[in-house]
């Protein structure tokens, strides 16, 4: 129970006078008054609504008994309701409808009539339905009434105790149905509707009890909810920021009631004649301090003398937010954003709420700093955040100021998103009031509004208090969103050792790199980093992988190699390697790899070796290194069986024809090695024949120099001539090995026999015997040569004789022609003929078909054509001769002729198309004294 006497009271409402508007004359400015006896009123729609009753006086004059409208524009209109009074009206806030009591005629026979204030009928509002007010068959008074906004319920109370509730569209008679809902032995004081959703409630109070009733099913069922009551017009329903709660005034307290059952109350003393909920305010009309006795309502009839007070009540805030003594209250009005207060002399006063700032102001300049009320009075009145946020901002500096850290901290807390937090951090920055910074940095994380550096505080707030309990709750409950920087947080746990934890958010955020340089720095567990290596994706298994393999190399070399097999070949993450839905396998690189296994050449021999059988299209590098290997291990190996097998792996290896792209780096390993098979296949297989003849030459093996001479020879003839000045440069007795050599370019004909002569006079121990059977075959195949020479001479001159003698006879004497066939086509020769002499003779049909030139013979035309190009041939060369070495005598540079010349073709070997095979050497001596033949004659024609 709240005490009424502990509430502050304000000022928060402006009171005025209602007065008249200016008129033509510019007049006015006196106090508005109403018409004499108005007796209820109600307001809504835009108008406050006034009812009047007949006195003694008014009877006699037979005055209509109206209802008025004063708009704000304060031009009173009326029409006439009634013939005696009305007592009750009721304006729906929602719709343009009034509900009227009153009485056409003496005695008790109350009306209901329900006006369309839009229609009209004959300069009024249209009555669209008119039912008396009776309970059943009893006459009696009407107490209370009340309408739901739907127009689905209406209820009237009596003062016999009886409640007739009108359901259905209560505009029509038709359309609803009117039944009694509730009798009793005690006036009904006060009802009113209370709306849930679907469900409705009627709330029914009379002078002893209160009552609820469930109108939204069938039979009604109704709940006591007090045993006492009120009097009339002392109870109200709250708005929805107090739950639509019923609000009963009692003289000592005001009880505030759910459907179902009793809520809070307050001691509000004094008796209460008015009630009334205006925007989250109670209006309470009570008499003054100088009470008279209760009247048969408990205050329904005020004496006219008394003065009453008019309170306003807050609440949720628990203060009074107004209070004023008026004469005479009629009662109190909500509209156009105003409190209008109808007092028994005809005036109308108008209280105005202050606006919010002031109202603000006028809390916290309070001596004591009502802070707390300036807060929840922001709030009711729906001030924006950043108003509020000022004002928790002030509250918790005056806390602040006072000592109370506890109390400043929850207030700037509640500044969060507004108020630059490093306001706060520069306060709580001392090492005694850590626990508030850290509850202002916690808050700031579950808001999502700290920066890195924050996240960096706050955990350092943590470590300084050694709490691994909140540490953990703090990193371990965002589990849907993370509220900081993650990264900062895992450099400032792994800062202050609090590695466990570094580690769970690494893994947790997928923070890889952290979480392997926590685990493989500091931690040290090498397995695990593996392991979780293993289940990333596979770009990122392999970027870590070459940062930190040779860490894990070196600690766990063998677990290291085989997740880099399965990383090369055909990798899958460790959780997704079942399930029909697995990925396909990725693999890396393995050359990139390699140096990861420095100072591990067994892991690395293994891994190479794997790679090569399952994946045959390796990288080059990968069958590189691994020949070098497997060189270093044959070279240093001591065992001779282990090193014959060294020996065959590596060259089978070099065999596999996979250095053929690389073969200078493979035979440069070899040689390194000092790997003799090796380096000799290598030269073997690049066609080096001269090297593979120097490398023997230089081990000395002789029997293997004549051996390459005897197998290679052929493709490389200077081998020989090699050989024999290698052989003709040793001191020891190589007679044998001379002899070989010397037979071989005998039967070549390789070299010259003096240049021969020239090569052995080197050798000391090559005495004339050596080469004596050589000088003598020599000799003599030169001295047969000589013969054959001139034999052929002599056969030339005696062919050239009888060539010259012919010639003569042909320029001499005359040719007779004997042919008798055509040489073309063999038939017998016939007129007319050509006849040349050559010999050949055509007829002519057959010349003019074949002949490309009327002077040359078809025939001949083909070997003479022959003859000339070798003559033009001899004659260009001789030309190409003069005039190259002219510009080589007269050209500075001498080298660049030469060098054209070359690039032109002019040194090259000119072969004729009339060079025989060396078979038809006896055909060779006629056809060339054909040619000079040919040659004469056509000079002679």
């Amino acid at each position: 129970m709240a005490a009424y006497l502990q509430w502050r009271r304000f000022v928060f409402f402006d009171r005025e006078t209602v007065k008249e508007p200016p008129g033509p004359d510019g007049g006015g400015g006196k106090p508005f008054g109403l018409p004499p006896g108005i007796a209820v009123c109600d307001s809504g729609r835009g108008s406050l609504v006034f009812g009047d009753i007949l006195h003694g006086g008014d009877r006699r004059r037979c005055r209509a008994r109206q209802i008025w409208f004063l708009p704000r524009s304060l031009q009173l209109s009326s029409f006439q309701a009634y013939k005696l009074r009305v007592t009750h009206l009721y304006q729906l806030k929602q719709h343009s409808i009034l509900v009227s009591v009153g009485e056409d005629e003496e005695g008790i026979n109350p009306l209901v009539k329900v006006w369309n204030l839009e229609k009209r009928d004959g300069g009024n509002p249209l009555c669209t339905r008119i039912f008396p007010a009776i309970p059943g068959n009893k006459p009696t008074v009407v107490s209370c009434l009340t309408v739901h906004e739907n127009l689905n319920f209406m209820a009237i109370g009596f003062a016999d105790g009886s409640v007739v509730l009108t359901k259905g569209d209560i505009t029509r008679d038709r359309h609803s149905k009117t039944q009694i809902l509730h009798e009793g032995s005690y006036p009904v004081t006060g009802l009113a509707f209370r709306q849930s959703g679907k469900t409705t409630h009627l709330f029914v109070v009379t002078t002893e009890n209160i009552q609820s009733y469930m109108l939204s099913v069938k039979d009604y069922p109704h709940l006591e909810l007090d045993t006492h009551g009120c009097g009339l017009r002392c109870s109200s329903l709250s708005d929805p920021s107090q739950d639509l709660q019923f609000i009963v005034a009692g003289n000592e307290c005001v009880y505030l009631y759910q459907p179902d059952e009793r809520g809070p109350c307050f001691a509000f003393e004094g008796q209460k004649l008015i009630v009334h909920w205006y925007r989250g305010y109670l209006i309470i009309v009570s008499k003054d301090r100088k009470t008279s006795p209760k009247s048969e309502f408990a205050g329904n009839e005020a004496q006219n003398s008394d003065k009453q007070v008019l309170n306003i009540y807050d609440l949720c805030n628990k203060f009074i937010a107004y209070s004023s003594i008026f004469d005479d209250i009629v009662d109190v009005l909500a509209e156009w954003g105003s409190l209008y207060v109808l007092t028994r002399d005809g005036k109308i006063h108008v209280l105005q709420e202050k606006d919010t700032q002031t109202k603000l102001e006028a809390c916290k300049s309070d001596l004591k700093n009502l802070f707390e009320m300036a807060i929840n009075l922001a709030k009711s009145h729906h001030l924006d955040s950043d108003g509020l946020s000022e004002i928790f901002r002030q509250y918790g500096d005056h806390l602040y100021n006072k000592g109370n850290h506890d109390g400043a901290i929850q207030q700037y807390i509640r500044t969060i998103g507004k108020l630059e937090p490093s306001y706060v951090i520069r306060k709580f920055l001392d090492a005694q009031r850590i626990h508030n910074l850290t509850a202002y940095l916690q808050t700031l994380h579950l808001q999502s509004l700290a920066n890195a550096d924050h996240t960096t505080l706050l955990l350092n707030c943590y470590t300084k208090l050694k709490d691994s309990s909140k540490l953990e709750e703090f990193i371990k409950t965002s589990e849907s969103e993370v509220r900081f920087d993650v990264e900062t947080a895992i450099k400032v746990l792994r800062q202050a050792g609090y590695y466990s934890h570094a580690v769970y958010l690494a893994e947790k955020h997928a923070h890889h790199e952290w979480y392997l340089k926590i685990q493989l720095e500091d931690i040290k567990n090498y397995q695990e980093a593996l392991r979780y290596i293993g289940k990333l994706p596979f770009d990122q298994a392999e970027s870590n992988m070459k940062r930190y393999g040779k860490i894990l190399m070196h600690h766990v070399p063998n677990e290291t190699t085989e997740l880099l097999k399965i990383l090369c070949t055909d990798y899958r993450p460790s959780g997704d390697n079942e399930g029909p839905g697995m990925l396909e396998g990725k693999k890396a690189n393995s050359e990139e790899f390699i140096p990861v296994f420095a100072n591990n050449s067994r892991e690395l021999k293994a891994f190479l070796e794997h790679m090569t059988e399952v994946q045959a299209d390796s990288p080059q590098g990968v069958y590189d290194t691994l020949l070098e290997l497997r060189l270093q291990n044959w070279a240093h190996e001591q065992d001779e069986q282990i090193k014959e097998k060294l020996h065959n792996e590596a060259l089978t290896l070099l065999k596999s024809g996979r250095f053929r792209t690389v073969f200078d780096k493979a035979l440069v390993l070899c040689q390194m090695h000092n790997f003799k098979d090796g380096v000799l296949y290598l030269y073997e297989q690049g066609k080096l024949f001269q090297q593979i003849m120097h490398y023997h030459m230089q081990n000395e093996q002789y029997k293997k120099v004549i051996e390459v001479c005897e197998l290679y020879g052929d493709q490389e003839a200077c081998l020989w001539e090699q050989a024999l000045g290698y052989f003709a440069r040793k001191e020891e007795d190589c007679k044998e090995y001379i002899a070989a050599v010397l037979k071989h370019i005998e039967n070549k004909n390789l070299m010259p026999p003096l240049l021969v002569v020239q090569t052995l006079a080197h050798n000391s121990t090559a005495t004339l015997s050596v080469i004596k059977d050589y000088l003598v075959n020599k000799l003599q195949k030169q001295s047969r040569q000589i013969e054959q020479d001139e034999q052929r001479i002599q056969k030339y001159r005696e062919e050239t004789t009888r060539i010259r003698q012919e010639i003569e006879e042909l320029k001499a004497s005359p040719k007779i022609f004997q042919k008798t066939k055509c040489s073309i086509c063999t038939s017998a020769l016939e007129l007319p003929s050509v006849h040349f002499l050559c010999g050949h003779s055509f007829h002519q049909h057959c010349f003019e078909s074949y002949s490309e030139s009327d002077s040359e013979c078809p025939t001949c035309m083909p070997e003479n054509r022959k003859v000339m190009d070798m003559i033009r041939a001899q004659e260009q060369k001789r030309d190409l001769h003069d005039q190259f070495q002219h510009q080589l005598k007269c050209s500075n540079d001498g080298f660049s002729v030469v060098a054209d010349y070359f690039g032109r073709g002019v040194f090259n070997k000119l072969t004729l198309i009339t060079d025989l095979p060396p078979g038809k050497a006896a055909t060779t001596i006629e056809a060339g004294l054909q040619r000079e033949l040919l040659i004469h004659a056509k000079r002679s024609t």
